[in-house]
Order: structure tokens, then sequence, then C-alpha cells
């Protein structure tokens, strides 16, 4: 199983957006048993609190369903169990960086690294802005994830196929 965190300043916007949006990828591509994913923050300011209404809105017009996921704060424990830890932005990822211990440095990294038709490393903040940012960060969070969904596939082994007994020849 391959283990990913994606990681934001509050989670509440970009990372739980991340989480909701590569979760129904990865059930539409029956890979749920396969990958886990969870989101956090690098501050505690929402912890307990679900996305921004914005960020659900925006979210739910497209088919992703935000409802079930509460913000928290990313704890030293989380760099250890995640296999790749994605921050939306440097700022994150420097807090991250700060917190890691040298020898898990190379599961951290940017989201935005998986894109294919973005050329931004970052994901903006659409917390202060105006309402069209929550539509951009779904259009880069789908174009990273699906960008990461190939970069998975290459990693995962097959899935074994399970081979049946031929019925045994009436007597």
């Amino acid at each position: 199983m391959i283990k990913i965190l994606f990681v934001c300043m509050g989670n509440i916007c970009r990372s739980p957006t991340a989480e909701g949006v590569f979760r129904k990828l990865l059930r539409e591509r029956s890979l749920e048993a396969r990958v886990e994913v969870d989101s956090a923050g690098t501050h505690g300011y929402h912890v307990g609190e679900a996305p921004d209404p914005r960020t659900q809105r925006a979210a739910a017009a497209r088919g992703y369903d935000l409802s079930s996921i509460r913000a928290r704060k990313v704890a030293a424990q989380d760099l250890e169990y995640f296999d790749l830890v994605l921050a939306m932005d440097r700022n994150n990822l420097e807090v991250l960086r700060r917190m890691c211990p040298p020898e898990l440095a190379g599961r951290l990294d940017l989201f935005m690294r998986y894109a294919r038709n973005f050329d931004d490393d970052e994901v903006p903040d659409p917390f202060y802005g105006l309402g069209h940012g929550f539509d951009l960060v779904i259009d880069m969070v789908e174009d990273a994830s699906l960008g990461l969904l190939d970069e998975l596939a290459r990693r995962l082994p097959p899935t074994p196929t399970v081979r049946q007994k031929k019925p045994a020849a009436a007597a």
C-alpha cells in the first residue's frame, strides 16, 4: 500500500480538495484498497472543522464530496507514516522540511510536480480571494491528481488476477 498525505496551511481549502479529488479518482480506478489518502495543515487554526463552505460548494459542483473531512494539524509521526507528503506550496513545504528528519526528506515534495497542464508549481490559496479561486484550485488539483495516478501506476505492482478452478467433469 502507498500512503499519501496532502498538506496546506489550515487544511480547509486546498489539501482537503486534493484528498477528496484523489479519493474519488482512486475509487473510479478500483485502487482505494492499494492507496491510502489523508490531508493535514501545517497550522492548527481550524482543527476539527469541516472544509471551508466555498471549497465544499466548488467541489460538490464537480461531484466531489468533502463533507466528512475534518481539519487536522500535521504531526511528526505523519512524516514517518506516509510515503509521500505533498505540499500545496513552497511555504508549507518549508515548514514540513523543518519538521522532517533528514532521512525522510525524500518523501516531501510539491503536489504540482505531478501536473501535466499547469506550469505553476504551487496551488494558490483561495481563502482570501474571490470565489473563482476555488474553481482554479480544483482545476489544478484534478490535473496534478491525474499525473500522480500515472506515477502510482508505474510504482504499484500489478493486481494479481484470481484464477477460478475449472468445474469438475461430470462422471
